[in-house]
């Protein structure tokens, strides 16, 4: 389960997310537009981030821009 240590990994890069309007999920609760969040790892369609509720969680892109 090599998800379980994502936390501690390095951080791979920055992004800002732009917007927590999801169409399926609630996010505005764990995501702040505006807010700069550290990458822990990424996939083709994810970026897994620390969110604001401090755990490992991992989101679309399209919320995101590269900072």
């Amino acid at each position: 389960m090599i998800h379980k240590n994502w936390e501690n990994n390095e951080t791979i890069k920055q992004i800002e997310c732009v917007h927590n309007d999801a169409k399926k999920f609630v996010v505005e609760n764990v995501l702040t537009p505006g807010k700069v969040y550290d990458v822990k790892n990424e996939s083709e369609e994810f970026y897994f981030v620390i969110d604001n509720s401090g755990r490992m969680g991992g989101f679309y892109k399209e919320y995101f821009k590269e900072v």
